[in-house]
């Protein structure tokens, strides 16, 4: 049985999902349903078998890091759904994040329905719900890992082990942070490095995710997606969407904004590999000038996120002892509310590659994902590439929104529908 150490990030992930359940959910959509389901099954079980990253599960410690180690895929991995709609296919799926992964058993689960009728991109076909301990990866890495099971060629490269800096490090490791934080205040007054991005105040998509919770996904094509980014393309229409909607509920959007997971510069050395960051969506400016802002934020958190003052926090961060991480955690508080927040809703976008999956016999047609809603986040939207099909999907919480699909509506029409 392999044997490693969760780095701090991915304990820290897998520690908070007791607070905040973070359970990935990434859907596949396939034209037609396969010949033969179950041999479907056992393929997609045979190469989960195969991929050592892929059999991971968690062993968990009080006094030191949880430690990833290798079992077998079991049966109970697979659930298979009954023939649905698509609406109530992702009515049931809004409803599978009640049941979240215990990663000290498994870290990720596949359920299948096997006939949908009126999809997207085809009137009949199979969907495929990859659900995935948050611990396990990112959007990217998660993104990958769900690709091999649905037969991409080739490996997901396994993780740099976590750096080998022990506690006794820490007070050196501190100091250097410290130090590098210094010079990254120095370069932000000189010009040298964007400043950080500001905060904004709570609006109503903030609410505590109570009530009724709903997901939709609206279905574009690449070339229907103006700007010089899908990701770009698709905050300029959120703009346009939300702010109108927040105005219709009584709320004031003028400094609306978004929050914005982005990987991180350098090797990979964790399977949460990113940092969220904060854009702003300029709904009182013109589309054009919109999209050259939104734009510019996200180049300026790039510029500021490549600035060494952020590798030495992350190596302080690793050396922290896992009982004072574990302990730090324990005292978060998700009852706690804030004024402020880096974003008024989360955008979260990935581009999963060429079409070139496949369900037994039946090819894919699209991707979508649902971003987690937490206490301070009623609203998130998940944008998703495969081939030149862009999906584009909104995961919220009734109080944080009203009217799900009146919202979907403008959305629609911002992107051109």
């Amino acid at each position: 049985m392999t044997v490693r150490r969760l780095s701090a990030v991915d304990a820290q992930t897998y520690w908070m999902s007791a607070k905040i359940p973070n359970d990935q959910f990434l859907l596949y959509g396939f034209n037609g349903v396969p010949a033969n389901v179950d041999r479907a099954l056992q393929e997609i079980r045979t190469r989960a078998q195969d991929c050592p990253e892929l059999t991971l599960r968690v062993r968990d410690s009080v006094l030191s890091y949880p430690q990833w180690v290798t079992g077998d895929v079991s049966a109970d991995q697979f659930v298979v759904h009954e023939p649905t709609s698509w609406t109530d296919c992702l009515s049931t799926v809004a409803g599978l994040a009640s049941d979240q992964l215990d990663a000290r058993s498994m870290t990720w689960r596949l359920h299948v329905f096997c006939a949908v009728d009126d999809m997207p991109r085809t009137r009949r076909g199979a969907v495929a719900v990859v659900q995935m301990a948050h611990a396990l990866g990112d959007g990217i890495r998660s993104s990958a890992l769900a690709a091999l099971l649905f037969g991409r060629a080739g490996v997901v490269a396994p993780v740099e082990p976590p750096s080998s800096a022990k506690p006794l490090a820490l007070p050196w490791l501190g100091y250097r942070a410290a130090r590098a934080h210094r010079q990254l205040e120095r370069d932000t007054a000189a010009g040298l490095v964007p400043p950080q991005a500001d905060s904004r105040p709570a609006l109503i998509t903030n609410s505590r995710p109570e009530g009724s919770i709903s997901i939709r996904t609206v279905v574009r094509h690449r070339a229907d997606i103006p700007g010089p980014t899908v990701t770009v393309g698709v905050l300029a229409a959120i703009s346009t969407a939300l702010s109108a909607h927040l105005h219709e509920l009584g709320d004031d959007p003028r400094l609306l904004g978004a929050e914005v997971p982005m990987a991180k510069q350098g090797p990979r050395r964790a399977h949460n590999h990113f940092g969220n960051v904060g854009v702003g969506l300029y709904p009182n400016l013109k589309p054009g000038e919109r999209i050259t802002r939104i734009a510019e934020d996200l180049s300026n958190r790039r510029r500021r996120a490549a600035h060494p003052a952020m590798r030495a926090a992350t190596r302080a961060f690793e050396a922290v002892p896992a009982p004072l991480l574990r302990w730090g955690v324990t005292r978060f508080d998700p009852s706690l509310r804030s004024p402020t927040v880096t974003g008024n809703t989360v955008v979260s976008s990935v581009n999963r590659g060429q079409i070139d999956l496949h369900f037994g016999d039946a090819p894919v047609v699209l991707t979508a994902g649902y971003p987690g809603l937490s206490p301070m986040m009623g609203l998130t939207h998940g944008v998703h590439g495969i081939g030149d099909t862009i999906a584009i999907s909104v995961h919220a919480a009734e109080p944080a929104v009203g009217d799900i699909d009146a919202y979907v509506e403008r959305l629609d029409a911002a992107l051109g529908g």
